[in-house]
């Protein structure tokens, strides 16, 4: 059994984009797990530990050495290395010089139908220790880091400035320079609790040592879980709840490396602003988790995270309440400003401000999002009176002084400042709910006048944007199409919506300022959503091809296509469906290569069929029209192509019995069109050729 240690890999740093820190992790650890696989170097678990100042990894029972290995290489054929006496010839005598071996020491190889001299060597694997540092450096420059900097005189880059280097391997330091450090075994514990070095004398000690004596929690994991616990136990003790998301609380664990919970409060007053607000404040700016009781209303209270275990908690919790007040203070200010006027008074500020150089000001899209509304508000039997005025109003937060200082609330100060000026409630509730969805999870709208204002926001920005020629291209989307896309699939599939999506995004290209030249933008950008559509159904456990035999048909509704796909899944567990999609894709191919598109349109005529069979597919098909017909009536895909899978013995005695392409003329096109009626039936639901054994 080969030799194995512990190999301990830290990198000491300055402390590192708290955003950043968790991803980076999982990254570092995943590249140096390649990099030991890549060398042949076999290990046990490996442990990913994280925090603001570090990065490190425990490789268990790594092997001290790579295995050795044989290396083969094949030189002339016999025929070419020895002549007639049996002699080596130049050919074999250079080979085996080139390979610092005599000819006899030469083996030989068959290879096909011929005979090869060949040199067979071992090469001891390396030393572990030998091959940690370049692995190392090659894992740190695979991090997914989008500015590197330089730092003092090194000509190493890094995200921040590396002051350390531990690599440890059993209980022996590894000599080895690392982005300009030399590396040894120390490490660092808490910044202030205990700045002095640590002696890293066992590899496997590292975790439980910073532990126990340098008050650092070096699992992010374990961090996280210590805060979370901090956090419910403090809120539970003033009978309330915290509100903890999962970005918040990664950043941070990614912000401490001792983490002590305390609870805070602030004045009662500032709780007439509202909710969000106030949240938004305590999560975005001081990191905090706000409280709410049972009922989910805010409490005055919040819990901050400090990175000391202080010795006068108290000091710490009254500065932590202390520079809340200054940002709660703003905040009521521009609440109180704000409500100096009705929201509609701000509409004027969106006419002097630029959506887009070629699509106009604020204004003008407002009122291009207002005219497409009013189109789909009419197609639903929705309150149009309502969708105007919540799309006149659906901006005007932008305007308010709230929006400037808290832009990730726009929607929802619209909605307040909107029922604030007397409002409907339902075209306030529509301000916030044109941004549903907001992301992938995120409630669609509840209102009526909500899901025709979100409908129509992400219609006219896609058609809009790809008018001038802007559309999404590698990682960049400063307009955020995808996302767009995304929520008219969405909103459409999934409330649903019948609407006609080609119709709508005509009428949205129709609406565009002079000089914008729309030209194909609405047909591209509807199969710009129809391309998402993959992506949205692979996420519910449904196979591409079932999407894709329905997408090909590029019908009008989304809706309809959920149908339809949905109708698909359901064919496919079927006995009969496996080889009705290969008897369609068979027709297809008949159609493709005949004259299909100058057949004369209409069913075949009976009186032309010759063979039993084609006369029993006939039989079967006339029988079965009428009970598709109610079915096609009422959009019952699924029950369509049940109908149909009664085809599949017929259709496969067709294709035993019958020859398609008769000599006659008049027979070979009545064939044709008996095939054509049957492909026919099945595309009324989806192209079934397309699906996958």
């Amino acid at each position: 059994m080969q030799a194995s240690q512990d190999l301990l890999v830290e990198i000491g740093t300055e402390e590192l984009p708290p955003t950043s820190l968790k991803r980076f992790a999982q990254a570092f650890t995943e590249a140096l797990k390649q990099g030991l696989a890549a060398q042949g170097l076999t290990h046990g678990a490996i442990e990913s530990f994280a925090t603001p100042r570090r990065l490190a990894c425990l490789v268990r029972d790594l092997a001290e050495c790579q295995p050795d290995r044989e290396l083969v290489r094949r030189g002339p054929a016999l025929a070419a290395a020895f002549d007639a006496n049996g002699q080596p010839t130049k050919a074999a005598l250079g080979f085996a010089r080139s390979c610092g071996l005599e000819v006899a020491e030469l083996g030989r190889e068959a290879v096909g139908n011929g005979t090869f001299l060949v040199a067979r060597r071992t090469e001891p694997g390396q030393a572990t220790t030998d091959l940690i540092a370049p692995l190392v450096e090659k894992a740190l420059a695979a991090l997914p880091i989008p500015k590197r900097m330089r730092w003092a005189d090194f000509d190493a880059e890094f995200v921040r400035p590396v002051h350390w280097v531990c690599l440890v391997f059993g209980t022996q330091p590894i000599a080895a320079r690392v982005m300009g450090i030399e590396a040894d075994n120390q490490t660092r514990g808490h910044r202030f609790h205990h700045p002095a070095a640590l002696t890293i004398a066992l590899a496997g000690d590292y975790a439980s040592l910073l532990r126990e004596q340098g008050f650092v929690e070096p699992s992010f994991t374990r961090r996280r879980e210590r805060i979370a616990e901090q956090v419910a136990a403090l809120a539970a003790s003033v009978a309330g709840r915290a509100v903890v998301s999962d970005d918040l609380l990664d950043e941070v664990t990614a912000l401490c490396e001792w983490p002590c919970a305390l609870l805070g409060r602030f004045e009662e007053t500032f709780l007439e602003i509202p909710d969000e607000v106030l949240i938004e404040t305590m999560q975005k700016n001081q990191k905090y988790f706000p409280l709410v009781d049972a009922q989910g209303a805010l409490l005055p209270r919040f819990v901050a995270v400090a990175n000391i275990e202080s010795r006068d908690p108290d000091r710490v919790r009254a500065g932590n309440e202390r520079v809340i007040r200054p940002r709660f203070a703003d905040a009521a200010f521009f609440w109180h400003q704000d409500l100096k006027r009705p929201l509609a008074d701000f509409a004027e500020g969106l006419e002097r401000t630029v959506f887009q150089d070629r699509l106009g000001t604020m204004a003008d899209k407002s009122r291009r999002v207002a005219r497409l509304a009013q189109r789909i508000a009419e197609r639903l039997g929705v309150d149009a009176g309502q969708v105007a005025r919540a799309a006149a109003l659906a901006k005007c937060d932008l305007m308010t002084q709230m929006i400037f200082e808290f832009p990730s609330l726009q929607g929802t100060m619209g909605r307040y400042y909107a029922l604030r000026s007397g409002e409907d409630p339902e075209v306030a509730a529509a301000l916030e709910e044109q941004y549903r969805p907001r992301h992938a999870g995120d409630a669609l709208p509840a209102t009526d006048c909500g899901r025709v204002l979100a409908l129509a926001e992400r219609i006219e920005t896609l058609v809009g944007i790809f008018a001038i020629g802007q559309r999404p291209s590698g990682v960049k989307d400063p307009y955020a199409l995808r996302r767009a896309a995304i929520g008219v699939l969405r909103l459409m599939i999934e409330t649903p919506l019948a609407l006609d999506l080609r119709a709508l995004l005509a009428h949205a290209a129709a609406g565009l300022p002079e000089g914008v030249d729309a030209g194909s933008a609405a047909a591209d950008v509807y199969d710009y959503i129809l391309e998402r559509l993959p992506g949205y159904y692979q996420e519910q456990g449904i196979a591409l091809d079932s999407v894709e035999a329905v997408a090909a048909l590029k019908p009008g509704s989304l809706a309809d296509i959920d149908q339809r796909i949905r109708a698909v899944e359901a064919f496919r567990a079927l006995p009969e469906a496996t080889a009705l999609a290969a008897a369609n894709k068979r027709i297809r191919n008949i159609l493709k290569k005949s004259v299909a598109a100058d057949l004369p349109a209409g069913p075949p005529r009976p009186e032309l069929f010759r063979e039993p069979a084609e006369t029993a597919l006939g039989e079967r098909v006339a029988a079965l029209l009428g009970s598709i017909a109610p079915l096609q009536a009422g959009h019952d895909y699924r029950g369509i192509l049940q109908t149909l899978a009664q085809l599949r013995d017929d259709v496969d005695a067709y294709f035993e019995q019958v020859m398609v392409m008769a000599e006659e003329p008049e027979l070979r096109t009545n064939r044709l069109r008996q095939l054509q009626q049957i492909e026919g039936l099945f595309l009324d639901v989806a192209d079934i050729s397309r699906l996958q054994q």
